[in-house]
């Protein structure tokens, strides 16, 4: 009977894929060193584990919005869900290395970005929760599945610097920032009624406008 043991070895940065992509190596152990895994599917839940990890005050204060003032952070700071991703592993006997890939947004709507970005240098403790089925032949050849056991998990401590490479990879000096349908049509008049020719030039005139106005 099949028992895997799962564990992250390394991440990186997938270049040209067709969104911002990390790729996570697992290395998977079966106990049974003999016997011939015809195939697993993989399933994980990655989960961001905050509380495992100090702040400097410029991270602090970058979290503000997600977390609120640093004095309720005794509160305030959970273990974040990050996303789900899953993989095929292929068949193998012993152990094998396969990757977990792991599609990233630059959406500031989305917490676990706001999180990312927040934070300056240092790792990002990252939980893997495993579940999925694990496909073998029994002593009489016939094809079997059991399931991956909801106890399986790893750790992994991602280099913040692997995010901010990620992100500046694939957009350049370059941030998103979505807006509600009548905000962007407000700023979109502005930046025609004033014959602003960008909107990084609309959105600085604006600033500059209220900053004149906080001063007067």
């Amino acid at each position: 009977m099949p028992d895997l043991t799962i564990t992250v070895e390394s991440a990186k940065v997938v270049s040209y894929a067709a969104a911002p992509t990390i790729a996570f190596q697992l290395r998977i152990i079966n106990s049974s060193p003999d016997e011939v895994i015809d195939s697993v599917v993989l399933r994980a839940q990655l989960q961001l584990e905050v509380t495992r990890r100090q702040y400097s005050p410029e991270e602090e204060a970058e979290l503000r919005d997600l977390f609120g003032a640093p004095d309720r952070w005794a509160q305030t700071l959970r273990a974040m869900l990050w996303t789900h991703a899953s993989v095929i592993v292929p068949p193998f006997a012993g152990e094998t290395l396969v990757d977990l890939t792991v599609p990233c947004t630059f959406d500031f709507n989305v917490a676990a970005t706001k999180y990312f970005h927040g934070l300056k240098t240092g790792e990002i403790p990252v939980a893997f929760l495993f579940s999925g089925s694990v496909f073998f032949r029994d002593e009489n050849g016939g094809m079997r599945v059991v399931p991956v056991s909801w106890e399986k998990e790893a750790k992994f401590k991602l280099p913040v610097s692997t995010w901010h490479g990620l992100m500046d990879s694939y957009y350049p000096n370059v941030a998103w920032l979505t807006l509600r349908r009548d905000v962007f049509d407000k700023l979109h008049r502005y930046k025609i009624d004033n014959g602003i020719p960008t909107w990084e030039q609309a959105i600085e005139s604006m600033l500059a406008a209220t900053k004149d106005e906080a001063l007067a």
